[in-house]
């Protein structure tokens, strides 16, 4: 492996409700523990077919309103072709072509550079599948 490529999985369980979960702390933190000082990029990927990377504030009422606003593009209800699962889980084979599964970020001295009210969050509506992965990779 390169010193200028790292990579890292982490391993979340997002339980059996629609949910933003905040990931900027774990991959600030893998970035401080593989590459501190630093000047690249940060990948985060996840690779499953029912959720996607955004990037938000959060903790100001922003995460229940992206829930929200899903909800109402993306209806849990029989419209959906896709109909294994839970009622309405078709809608959640769609949520990646609107919140995509992967969003790069500056890395500057070993930090993120986000803006202030800035978070990484992994957007999982799948009420089905509580366990979820989510690849990190740098390149320097």
């Amino acid at each position: 492996m390169s010193d200028s490529f790292h990579t890292s999985v982490l391993q979340l369980t997002t339980g059996s409700t629609e949910t933003v979960l905040d990931l900027t702390h774990r991959c600030q933190k893998f970035l401080a523990d593989t590459v501190p000082g630093a000047d690249g990029l940060l990948n985060i990927f996840v690779p499953h077919a029912t959720a996607g990377i955004a990037i938000l504030e959060t903790g100001a009422g922003s995460d229940e309103d992206l829930l929200a606003a899903l909800h109402d593009l993306l209806p849990a209800d029989d419209r959906w072709r896709h109909r294994h699962g839970s009622r309405g889980h078709g809608r959640d084979h769609v949520l990646p072509a609107i919140v995509p599964p992967h969003a790069t970020l500056p890395v500057l001295s070993g930090r993120l550079q986000l803006g202030t009210w800035q978070s990484i969050c992994l957007v999982d509506t799948n009420k089905d599948n509580p366990h979820r992965q989510v690849r990190l990779t740098f390149l320097g």
